[in-house]
């Protein structure tokens, strides 16, 4: 339950809590939007047709950590 829905919360904890909601939707994107598929195609796009291609996914699989199970199952 949100701070600022009690009765007794005082402005010190409705501050914080307005201000995490700031936070995180700063922060967090919604990987669900549309906005955000369209835009995560349009730079892997772009990547795949830079001269540096090659370079750039090498870079990208040297600091993603892929898992090691099968979470398929």
């Amino acid at each position: 339950m949100e701070a600022e829905s009690t009765p007794s919360a005082s402005p010190d904890d409705i501050r914080r809590a307005a201000t995490r909601r700031k936070v995180r939707a700063h922060w967090v994107p919604d990987v669900h939007s549309s906005e955000f598929a369209a835009e995560a195609r349009r730079q892997s796009l772009l990547a795949a047709q830079s001269p540096e291609e090659a370079e750039i996914q090498a870079f990208i699989d040297s600091v993603y950590e892929w898992p090691d199970d099968d979470y398929s199952q």
